[in-house]
């Protein structure tokens, strides 16, 4: 047998140690960029880090089963999650679910009431005219002096409208318990209200409750009539009456809704929508230091919002209370109704009062991100605490080393020697599959949750799985009669096809399961997809090289009875002998 070229032997004992000064290399620059990066941990998902899990179910609209449509439950998503993100929630997950479900994974440390409702809130916020309002309850009962001046309650502030030029036009909110006007001393139609004269007739001492249709002008007609109706019967200190005030109402529709001032509760009768909510191009919330007025929102609206803005505060501010006010109705609550006093041009204007920071920026919010393009109930809500989610970290982790011990003692005891290879591929497994999961954090959001610790337990067998099946190939060679060296080289090519087939069909039951599921399920997939791909990357440049080298050494090469290669253990044939031809006799004559 001709013995190998020296370049060539050189060549071929060089690229063992390439491989491994390769995959070396990558890992102290993946460990680089994680250190680099501030995240040398892996991020941690709701259910091992503790927060707040939240199911929502698109709901159709008047039956509208159409709009429950991709488009725009990814719409939907994209306006919660920036939502979210306003509240300075960097971590938090939206993501979809089946055709009509979105999940929202908040971490802890937010607060989950106001994180609920941000996201679930459909922010339809239109601003209408108000035709009529009083006092509801006990305030009803007791009147007091009216009292003008900004409203001071936290709960539902009142607002000012101000021109963005500084104008005069400021008004403030009148927080009135007594009644400025009814549905039936407006002399007119809800729905002509606005061009009409709305100064209330003489019968302005008239009872909310007396006949709808008792109108300088004549019988309503049937829509207003049962709006009228529904304001006359409307009680909004009960908080079932607010819930349902103005459910379903049309923006071309008059409606009713309610509001909170100085901690009496308010019914409005409101005419239809002047400006919708999403011609509001931007909104902010600022604090007013120079006034001292605190806490305000300022909007700034599209060209055809300010047109519409102008009009509409041009109109109110030449009647007299309480249809010289606009209600800002979001949701069907009334969060304001400041009065107008000249018409706001310019299209920026501002609404002031008692809000806290919180409330201020959860309007600005709403009013920047749109409204959701869907209405959504909330189907469930799951928090988990921090205390919860350390344990069952703590649990995944144990699972994790038990099953690593079992692998380990397994190789131990069967392979010997041969397992300082295993056990050594198992480590740099680790090491990729940490580093490159606290690097996938922030560039991706993913969140190890606890079915991804699952997929990595169950890696650490598909790995395994990868060297037994290269050493048997080995072991298959030195029963053959061969010696360790050529052993390695001769089963590598079989072993290879095998390991790559397998992990072929890991990594395919693991993208078809990402693709089809959704949630958690994904985090198992990805995971498994992840430490597939890992184990592809160690075999070839890390326990191939590593064996090709510890083939050269005595110990092994000689087939110590430790070393898991014990010809004799193995039950090898005879060494294998090449058939050498036999040299013909030489002719004496020729000689």
């Amino acid at each position: 047998m001709a013995a190998p070229k020296k370049g060539r032997s050189a060549s071929a004992q060089s690229k063992p140690v390439r491989s491994l000064v390769l995959i070396l290399i990558a890992i102290v620059a993946l460990t680089g960029g994680m250190f680099l990066s501030g995240h040398t941990t892996p991020r941690l998902g709701i259910d091992l880090a503790g927060g707040t899990s939240i199911t929502l179910r698109a709901v159709p609209e008047d039956g509208d089963e159409a709009a429950i449509n991709k488009t725009n439950m990814n719409t939907a998503v994209s306006i919660m999650e920036r939502r979210v993100n306003g509240l300075g929630v960097s971590e938090a997950e939206v993501q979809t679910q089946g055709d009509r479900n979105i999940i929202v994974n908040i971490p802890k440390g937010t607060n989950s009431k106001q994180a609920r409702e941000q996201v679930g809130t459909t922010a339809k916020l239109y601003f209408r005219p108000v035709l009529a309002t009083e006092p509801t309850g006990p305030a009803a009962a007791n009147p007091s002096p009216s009292a003008s001046g900004e409203a001071t309650g936290s709960a539902s502030p009142s607002a000012s409208a101000s021109p963005s030029d500084g104008e005069s036009a400021t008004g403030t909110e009148t927080a009135k318990a007594t009644p400025s006007g009814s549905a039936t001393t407006q002399g007119r139609a809800v729905t002509d209200a606005l061009k009409a004269d709305p100064t209330p007739s003489d019968s302005a001492s008239a009872s909310a409750s007396a006949s709808p249709s008792a109108t300088d002008e004549g019988a309503a007609s049937d829509a207003d009539t049962k709006v009228q109706q529904e304001y006359a019967a409307l009680d909004c200190s009960k908080k079932a009456a607010r819930t349902d005030a103005g459910d379903g109402a049309k923006p071309d529709a008059s409606t009713v809704g309610c509001g909170e001032i100085n901690g009496v509760w308010y019914k409005y009768l409101l005419g239809p929508a002047a400006v919708d909510g999403t011609e509001v191009d931007d909104a902010s919330a600022v604090y007013d230091t120079q006034s001292g007025a605190g806490w305000k929102v300022q909007m700034d609206f599209s060209s055809s919002g300010a047109k519409k803005f102008a009009d509409i505060t041009g109109q109110l501010a030449q009647n007299q209370s309480p249809q010289n006010q606009f209600g800002i109705v979001l949701d069907g609550e009334v969060v304001s109704s400041p009065f107008v006093s000249q018409s706001i041009s310019g299209g920026n204007a501002e609404i002031s009062g008692s809000f806290t920071q919180d409330e201020a920026q959860n309007l600005a919010n709403m009013l920047s991100y749109g409204a959701l393009p869907l209405s959504f109930q909330e189907d469930s809500v799951t928090t988990v605490t921090a205390a919860l989610g350390g344990d069952q970290l703590h649990a995944g982790l144990i699972a994790g080393a038990i099953g690593l011990a079992l692998v380990v003692l397994y190789l131990v005891v069967y392979y010997r020697g041969l397992s300082f290879i295993a056990i050594a591929s198992l480590l740099v497994s680790a090491a990729l599959t940490y580093v490159i999961m606290s690097l996938l954090g922030p560039a991706i959001g993913f969140a190890l949750n606890l079915p991804a610790v699952c997929g990595a337990i169950v890696a650490i067998g598909i790995t395994a799985d990868s060297f037994i099946v290269y050493f048997e190939r080995v072991r298959d060679e030195i029963r053959e009669g061969r010696s360790l060296r050529p052993a390695v080289e001769r089963a590598w090519p079989r072993a290879r096809r095998t390991i790559l087939v397998s992990d072929f069909v890991s990594f395919l039951a693991a993208a078809v399961l990402f693709v089809v599921t959704v949630g958690k399920v994904q985090g198992f997939a990805f995971t498994l997809g992840l430490t597939t791909v890992l184990d592809v990357v160690v075999v070839f440049l890390f326990t191939k090289p590593l064996l090709t080298l510890m083939a050269r050494r005595k110990f092994f090469a000689s087939g110590h009875r430790w070393s898991g290669l014990d010809p004799k253990a193995l039950g090898a044939k005879p060494p294998l002998r090449r058939t050498r031809r036999p040299v013909a006799p030489v002719d004496p004559k020729e000689a």
